[in-house]
């Protein structure tokens, strides 16, 4: 039987659920806005880099700064402080370099969520005022 992961994608699935607790209890920066997500890890296959994507929902907006790259910023500097606490916390014999990324995602699915709903109330009205034309 084929594996159903491979060993990069294991890894990235654990460093997700470590970094996941490591931002919330340990990041104490004030500059780093709201609920930060980890959404996914992309490790690569020599386990020497990831790429991990987060979400920032929240946070209190800055006069003349994006929270969401300020977050972002803080999140690449602390990643040797990351990296360091994700090595005590798992057993592995090298630890990948962090890079943060933000994940559009999120608000992409949310914004079409709302063109569809938007499109589906649209065409109810259409129904609706056909019927009545029809009687």
């Amino acid at each position: 039987m084929a594996k159903e992961f491979s060993r990069a994608q294991r890894i990235g699935d654990q460093i997700q659920r470590e970094l996941a607790q490591l931002i919330r209890m340990e990041i104490k920066d004030p500059r780093l806005g709201g609920l930060v997500t980890v959404t996914a890890v992309e490790v690569s296959r020599d386990s020497s880099h990831a790429k991990v994507f987060v979400t920032v929902m929240g946070g209190e907006p800055q006069e003349g700064v994006d929270s969401v790259a300020q977050s972002i910023k803080v999140l690449n500097d602390a990643s040797g402080f990351l990296r360091m606490q994700l090595g005590k916390a798992m057993k592995l014999r090298s630890v990948p370099n962090l890079r943060f990324h933000y994940d559009a995602s999120v608000i992409r699915g949310a914004q079409l969520s709302a063109l569809i709903e938007r499109a589906v109330s649209q065409d109810r009205q259409h129904g609706d005022e056909s019927t009545e034309a029809e009687e």
